[in-house]
């Protein structure tokens, strides 16, 4: 049984009442410009879609940016940062903590309204204050428009790519989403998401009937997959870049790019593992040049502080989900990435 118990604003009320500045939106085009020539290959800069596994609290997702954006002026002529900032998290069994969007406070109880607000507080922060414009995972197709106007990247989760209603919103978008390989590693369904998302469709979408033209910066995420045996395998090595190259040739899609997830099942969730895998995707690239100018940037899995945490132990800046990097090792992956490059 459903209880309905409260409309919430559409997305048109909120950004009325949180509205994005001149300046940040003059940004956001600036930034968006810059992502999509990596992505159709008119620049050999490498992004990097870093932060934590999810944005638990604000002051803690402000400070990681803050130091971030230091660091990007180190590394700025090799690599662009496009700073995580998940807002909505899947959960495998259904429980545990679903994101800022369902609870701006983890220890408190689930409001969804005041979730509304605080995600799109906290993007807007991040152009505002820091000068980012982040990625965010689309984990409901119907909440995108809320954060439409801030956004620089979407991902599509492994649980999510095969749905429908997330294949023709992405196709709706203007900017880079990645579609991820399902947990059970089928290539097929990634691809035939990424075909769907880049052609142009008509549906039913919070009660109206849209028309896209379709998202030619669609592309694929490798996040490693599961066996009948529940044990994890990756998909980052060579010749899983070589296949992924070859489908992406048979499939004559546009702009062929790949984003590679250290994490997940890549790392079999042994986060401390994700500077290795970035730097033997980056020893691929440099052997071969059709990998190279297909792998357009990694996703890494990064924090203030080393782990993970239980809900309310309240270290700052450590993930209450995955266990992530913390900022030392970060730094250190970040500038040995730019030596390889």
């Amino acid at each position: 049984m459903m209880h309905f118990f409260r409309k919430l604003p559409i997305p048109q009320e909120i950004k009325k009442q949180f509205p994005l500045s001149e300046a940040a939106a003059a940004r956001k085009a600036q930034r968006d410009a810059e992502i999509a020539d990596i992505f159709t290959g008119k620049s050999d800069k490498m992004v990097l879609i870093i932060g934590p596994c999810s944005a638990d609290r604000e002051d803690a997702v402000m400070e990681y940016l803050s130091r971030l954006a230091v660091l990007q002026e180190e590394v700025k002529d090799k690599i662009f940062f496009i700073p995580r900032i998940y807002t909505n998290k899947p959960r495998t069994n259904g429980t545990g903590y679903k994101g800022m969007v369902h609870q701006p406070d983890p220890t408190k109880a689930e409001d969804m309204l005041a979730g509304l607000i605080s995600i799109r507080k906290l993007h807007t922060r991040a152009i505002e204050e820091v000068g980012f414009t982040c990625a965010d995972e689309m984990l409901y197709p119907e909440n995108y428009r809320y954060l439409s106007d801030l956004l620089s990247y979407v991902a599509v989760g492994a649980r999510s790519v095969e749905n429908q209603q997330h294949r023709l919103t992405a196709s709706g978008m203007d900017i880079p989403t990645g579609m991820k390989n399902p947990t059970s590693g089928d290539l097929s369904v990634m691809f035939n998401s990424i075909y769907a998302a880049q052609s142009s469709h008509t549906f039913l979408y919070r009660g109206w009937e849209v028309q896209t033209s379709g998202n030619p910066l669609c592309h694929a995420i490798l996040r490693g997959y599961v066996n009948k045996h529940g044990e994890s395998l990756p998909n980052y090595h060579y010749e899983d870049l070589l296949l992924t190259h070859r489908l992406y040739t048979e499939k004559e899609l546009i702009h062929p790019a790949v984003i590679v997830d250290t994490n997940h099942a890549n790392s079999n969730k042994c986060y401390l593992e994700q500077p290795r895998i970035l730097s033997e995707v980056l020893h691929c690239c440099r052997h071969n040049a059709d990998i190279r100018r297909m792998v357009k940037g990694f996703m890494v899995e990064s924090y203030l502080e080393d782990g993970n945490q239980k809900i309310g132990e309240g270290v700052f800046g450590k993930s209450i989900t995955d266990p992530c990097l913390g900022w030392d090792k970060t730094k250190e992956l970040v500038l040995r990435m730019a030596d390889q490059l």
